[in-house]
């Protein structure tokens, strides 16, 4: 019983390990945001310009006017805008597409 026991708690442990190594991890765009952008986005706020936030009704009315939320958030990051800096030197497509789709997810959550 006890080795049954053992062997069903190691099955366990590496399903959560390497199965969803989301339990494991924040994601590569969490990462990526908290590296980057969280000294100025803390939490979805803005510390230079408050009304300008990561929230979703201000991503919409402050992005360039693209229907495609997503891809205004990737243009922006790319290309920054007054405060905000260009990221498309600093980050790789893949990195730039990460971080996006992070903001955009946490935007939806309402951070």
């Amino acid at each position: 019983m006890k080795k049954l026991l053992s062997i069903l708690l190691l099955a366990l442990a590496f399903a959560f390990t390497y199965i969803n190594p989301a339990l494991a991890e924040p994601s590569n765009g969490a990462k990526i945001f908290t590296s980057n952008c969280a000294a100025c986005h803390v939490g979805g706020s803005n510390v230079l310009l408050a009304n300008k936030t990561l929230k979703k009704e201000a991503l919409e009315q402050y992005l360039e006017a693209d229907p495609d939320l997503m891809q205004a958030i990737i243009y922006q990051v790319q290309n920054g805008k007054n405060a905000m800096p260009a990221f498309k030197d600093r980050l790789s497509q893949t990195e730039i597409f990460d971080v996006s789709a992070y903001v955009l997810q946490q935007a939806e959550k309402g951070w």
